[in-house]
């Protein structure tokens, strides 16, 4: 059966006509988010959701965003030279004051000041979510950053450090069914957390980052799940799926000085602080270390990297030691904070979590991790105290997808890229070379001799 003109057409039109394509996105994006934002069906009426938001004079609102959301797009093609030029002149003052060190110096000095003043003046529950949604993530991110953004391996089991580092607390606190040679005070445990997860980063690290790309990513999703699945089923060591009750918090016992952390947020969030502190300075050093030249150049070409002497599986297996460092304390704080551990709060969705984290905030970049994470976990909370266009919080992942994907189309180096990811994008869009963080840049007409 032949297919006529007239079936054709409008199809084709909407192939070849840009506008057009553009305008139909946004208005669906628009719909989707009508139907989002509604009323939710019943057992008994499950299109009602539908129909109770697209067929209700609310729908206009959408079809007007949509319109709006078009204009703002086709302005910003149209207009991208002058606006390049606008956010040159907004930036450059800033390029030019930040190199000076006593500038630089005296912003992070502010910047402290305000992390330790600010706590003081928010509420109890704010002061929860800044412990344990914002600040544990922004350690996590941080790690998983030396992973991703420094070395370029795709680690989709980093969570798996995490657990590590809180049931190694477990376990020397006395709080697992088997019982250490000594029980130790959470202080004490935390380098041995730490250790121990830097340790499972070797493990994994030495057999298997001799693959590359999607092998190492499938290996390392493994890996996540195996440790989950052993926290549930070693019940004589983890406590199995019931996990472990009665973790001690931290505490100070020293002459003179007896302080208990109960369940109070404030003082762990200026521990975590202090620790932040010191892996800010520490991984900033690393950065711009050998080590961290040695990561640079596995992660832009790891064949080059070889060939230039390079010991590319020492520096793979020291990137994911050092990032699960951070790792280990974020464990064992959580851990001593809630006083409780449950292989359920090490699934591998939180792994991808942490991945969306780093590339939103911008791969390679340490205070883009840090801001990635701070507003993606400061973004929910906020929905459910102030749920705006009716948000719901099952819809929440729906929510970051819409950012994740509006992030990629107009800012897809991340919020506060390092200069090098910024260069690659420039690169890609000259058609030189690739933007994939995760794989070494190829030159496009190699690629085309090798097909």
């Amino acid at each position: 059966m032949s297919v006529t003109r007239h079936e054709v057409m409008p199809w084709r039109l909407i192939r070849d006509n840009v506008l057009l394509r553009r305008f139909i996105a946004c208005l669906l994006g628009m719909l989707v988010l009508a139907v989002m934002t509604g009323p939710s069906g019943s057992a008994s009426a499950p299109t009602s959701g539908f129909t109770g938001s697209l067929f209700h004079p609310r729908i206009l609102i959408f079809i007007v965003l949509a319109v709006a959301l078009f204009c703002a797009i086709t302005l910003r093609r149209k207009l991208r030279s002058q606006i390049q030029a606008v956010n040159a002149t907004l930036t450059a003052w800033p390029r030019k004051v930040l190199p000076r060190r006593n500038v630089r110096y005296g912003t992070y000095v502010v910047m402290l000041a305000a992390a330790i003043v600010l706590p003081l003046h928010i509420s109890g529950y704010w002061q929860e979510v800044l412990v344990d949604q914002i600040g544990i993530y922004v350690l996590l991110a941080m790690g998983l950053n030396v992973v991703v953004g420094y070395a370029g391996l795709l680690d989709l089991g980093y969570i798996a450090f995490y657990a590590i580092g809180a049931y190694s607390a477990a376990y020397w606190t006395g709080a697992l069914p088997i019982h250490p040679p000594i029980h130790l005070n959470p202080f004490y445990a935390i380098p041995l957390a730490i250790l121990t997860a830097m340790f499972a980063g070797v493990l994994l690290g030495a057999p298997t980052l001799r693959l590359r790309g999607d092998y190492l990513a499938i290996v390392t999703l493994g890996f996540g799940e195996i440790i989950q699945i052993v926290a549930t089923n070693l019940t004589g060591v983890t406590g199995g799926a019931a996990g472990v009750l009665g973790i001690p918090h931290f505490s100070v016992n020293v002459p003179g000085i007896h302080y208990v952390w109960s369940i109070a947020s404030l003082p762990y969030y200026y521990l975590l602080l202090g620790f932040v502190v010191v892996v800010v300075f520490a991984f900033h050093s690393l950065e711009e270390s050998r080590v961290g030249r040695a990561w640079s150049a596995i992660r832009e070409d790891e064949v080059a990297a070889e060939a230039s002497g390079i010991n590319v599986l020492k520096y793979k297996v020291m990137a994911f030691a050092i990032g699960a460092s951070t790792s280990g304390f974020a464990g064992i704080l959580t851990a001593s904070k809630i006083s409780y551990l449950s292989p359920q709060s090490f699934t591998v969705q939180l792994s991808i979590l942490i991945l969306v984290l780093v590339i939103f905030g911008g791969m390679g970049s340490l205070v883009g991790a840090m801001i990635g994470a701070a507003v993606l976990q400061w973004l929910p909370q906020y929905l459910r105290v102030h749920p705006l266009f009716g948000f719901q919080p099952p819809d929440l992942y729906i929510y970051l997808g819409a950012l994740l994907v509006t992030m990629m189309i107009f800012r897809p180096q991340g919020i506060l890229p390092s200069k090098r990811r910024s260069r690659e994008i420039r690169l890609s869009e000259a058609g030189m070379g690739t933007a994939d963080a995760l794989s070494p840049m190829v030159d496009p007409g190699v690629e085309e001799l090798s097909e």
